[in-house]
């Protein structure tokens, strides 16, 4: 079945940079729209960047945008977020999901997170 894992979150301090995994099953990752979201306490969820199926079309947050990158290896069925001058408001605990051609559609599988905290 369709399954998303995140991998990759931390502790880092203000500047600096972290990778996060988000590993699939059940499809490739070229398939479907592969979403990362996040959600920090007491806030809600937010859609941080998007990868469309097909082309790869690429969305980011304007907060994001500049310090995140997505990319996917289609060897390793993995779609990676490079995070750099990590700062204190990207603290949350990162989510990826899947489930749709499109970023516009409904992407309902969802991993289980991995907590990025940003300190020093």
């Amino acid at each position: 079945q369709v399954q998303v894992v995140e991998s990759g979150g931390g502790l880092v301090q203000p500047g600096g940079s972290l990778r996060l995994s988000c590993a699939a099953s059940g499809f490739t990752v070229d398939a479907y729209a592969i979403g990362w979201f996040r959600q920090a306490p007491g806030k809600e969820r937010e859609r941080v960047s998007c990868m469309n199926s097909g082309d790869g079309y690429i969305w980011y947050e304007d907060s994001v945008k500049g310090r995140f990158t997505l990319s996917r290896d289609i060897a390793k069925n993995t779609v990676y977020m490079q995070m750099n001058r990590l700062e204190a408001e990207d603290t949350a605990v990162y989510y990826c999901a899947t489930g749709s051609y499109y970023c516009s559609g409904s992407l309902r599988y969802w991993g289980q997170g991995t907590q990025v905290t940003v300190s020093s």
